[in-house]
């Protein structure tokens, strides 16, 4: 987020401030790459009580808006970051499905040129690496 302030940010958007807003901000502020459920869950343990249907909404009117960013990692549920505007990409775990970010590797947004627009104006590029973490590989990490 650009803005100084939760409020700021929603208000710059022309998003209403609400309380379900600001503990989603908040709660990505401290978990990166948090699915819908695990927000659900932390949001309501912050507020006391949040429905659903207000927080799935809350979360696509930010993506929207670009406040947030949602991960959309083929075969898993979408996960949701702070991390916005930048053109990172992300590895993500094929075992336990843990995602990390990584810069773009080279240039700036886009920073992969296709050999072909088919007239599209490009203006972010999305990398998704896949292997295994680490952790699930053992203690080696593996190169392929």
């Amino acid at each position: 987020m650009n803005a100084t302030t939760p409020h700021d940010a929603l208000r710059s958007r022309n998003l209403r401030v609400t309380a379900i807003r600001l503990a989603i901000l908040e709660v990505l502020g401290k978990h990166r790459h948090v699915g819908a459920d695990q927000v659900l869950s932390l949001v309501r343990t912050k507020l006391g009580t949040a429905s659903v249907q207000a927080v799935y909404d809350a979360l696509h009117a930010l993506a929207a808006a670009a406040l947030i960013n949602e991960i959309e990692p083929a075969g898993h549920p979408a996960r949701y970051e702070l991390r916005v505007g930048d053109n990172h990409h992300h590895l993500i775990c094929r075992t336990c499905g843990r995602i990390e970010d990584v810069d773009c590797a080279i240039g700036a947004s886009p920073c992969l040129t296709p050999s072909s627009t088919h007239g599209f104006v490009i203006n972010q590029a999305e990398v998704t690496y896949w292997g295994t973490c680490a952790a699930c590989a053992g203690t080696q990490p593996q190169s392929s």
